[in-house]
């Protein structure tokens, strides 16, 4: 089963590489932590404040091709945990089919939140990896 869960927080940090996106349970309580690179969340920072570049960047561009395709993201889904890394899919709908494709959840998240797409965690990765708020 897959937890819809919410993006929180970016724990930005100007000193280190690594970087803290926090997803809480929509309807619960627990959170789950996930460490990404210092480009991912400023892309995923500037989609959310809604800065639009003067040419695509990377997460652009790739909704752009997905949109001038004929496709819909649909939903972003965080479905394994294995040695300490996390994978996500992006699941887009095209011509009446649904389309997974692998990603990295940053990658995923990126793409998605400027486009208000939901977010799914599966129940395992949840009570594997998250923390209780």
């Amino acid at each position: 089963m897959d937890v819809r869960v919410e993006l929180v927080q970016l724990l930005i940090s100007e000193l280190r590489d690594s970087q803290v996106i926090v997803l809480r349970e929509r309807d619960g309580e627990r959170t789950l932590r996930i460490v990404i690179g210092a480009p991912e969340i400023h892309a995923i920072n500037r989609r959310i404040r809604g800065e639009i570049p003067a040419r695509p960047l990377t997460h652009d561009l790739l909704a752009n091709v997905v949109s001038e395709l004929g496709g819909d993201i649909e939903r972003i889904v965080i479905h394994a945990l294995q040695e300490h890394t996390f994978f996500a899919k992006i699941v887009i709908r095209h011509l009446g089919s649904i389309v997974e494709v692998d990603s990295r959840p940053s990658d995923a998240i990126a793409l998605g939140v400027a486009g208000d797409v939901p977010i799914y965690v599966s129940e395992q990765v949840l009570e594997e990896a998250g923390e209780q708020a």
